[in-house]
């Protein structure tokens, strides 16, 4: 695999990991208009660079809020040893973030052939992109004033069932993880703080469920300067992503990306229906 597809592939997936744009819908259409083939039905070298690009993004996050997460690690541990003592905010939190991630774990674990072999085609991709970027819009406008303060039990089972539908390319895990914390009347900021933490538990998931088979089929010969280069350039990327967006939305809507959503959709469609790819 050539260190500019891996450079390259790695900053959109860092990117789009946490951009409410889909990171899988990404990972699909790129390499579609550029003609590149790299895995070649490769399932070994196609599972090891998903495990790298994961692994990327999966820094990222921890190191962006590597501070709110010693309290969160600190206090959900707390809860556990000390179960009679009232749990914190922050070990509540935690377990909640846990829980978010176990309805798109399990639909994930038992439907993972059918997403791979069934879904992720260009025009699925873009109505998805479409539908779910106006999904995006109306959830952001309607009035909200909870913080993630606020964050409790049906909260997460919302949110983290909603998780399910980014298993199809081109939802966007954040986004529709954004949509349903906006929907439930969370402010911007503590929407994109709660979608990017879920990330943390989902992703570990996904590297640990992958590299099980990955330890059995080894890591291919040769791939290992492309697989620093995807966690690398996906790691600097998707810390990029978090803070650029959590600046933006402070003081602007998420209007922005649904505009991209769209364009890209429709873009995509002209080009798969008239040929041009």
């Amino acid at each position: 695999m050539p260190i500019l597809h891996a450079i390259v592939l790695g900053i959109v997936q860092g990117l789009t990991e946490f951009l409410p744009i889909s990171s899988s819908g990404h990972l699909i259409v790129v390499p579609w208009l550029f003609g590149w083939d790299d895995f070649d039905g490769n399932k070994s070298l196609e599972k090891a660079f998903d495990v790298a690009l994961h692994l990327g993004t999966l820094v990222a996050v921890v190191a962006y809020f590597w501070p709110d997460l010693k309290r969160y690690v600190r206090d959900g541990l707390r809860a556990v040893i000390h179960p009679r003592e009232r749990a914190t905010p922050d070990g509540r939190l935690a377990w909640l973030l846990v829980l978010s991630a176990v309805p798109a774990a399990l639909v994930g674990a038992a439907a993972g052939s059918f997403v791979k072999d069934e879904l992720g085609t260009i025009p699925l991709i873009a109505i998805s992109s479409i539908v779910f970027a106006l999904l995006l819009y109306w959830a952001d406008h309607l009035l909200s004033k909870r913080s993630i303060d606020d964050y409790g039990l049906r909260d997460a089972v919302l949110v983290g069932a909603a998780q399910v539908l980014a298993l199809n390319p081109g939802t966007s895990r954040s986004g529709i993880t954004i949509t349903a914390a906006r929907w439930l009347k969370f402010n911007r900021d503590s929407a994109a703080r709660i979608s990017f933490l879920m990330a943390i538990p989902i992703t570990a998931g996904a590297i640990v469920f992958e590299l099980g088979g990955l330890i059995l089929d080894g890591v291919p010969k040769g791939l290992w300067p492309a697989l620093i280069a995807g966690i690398v350039s996906a790691g600097l990327s998707g810390w990029l992503a978090i803070w650029g967006t959590l600046k933006l939305v402070r003081t602007h809507s998420f209007t922005p990306f649904v505009i991209y959503r769209v364009v890209l959709g429709v873009g995509l469609l002209v080009i798969y229906l008239t040929g041009l790819r």
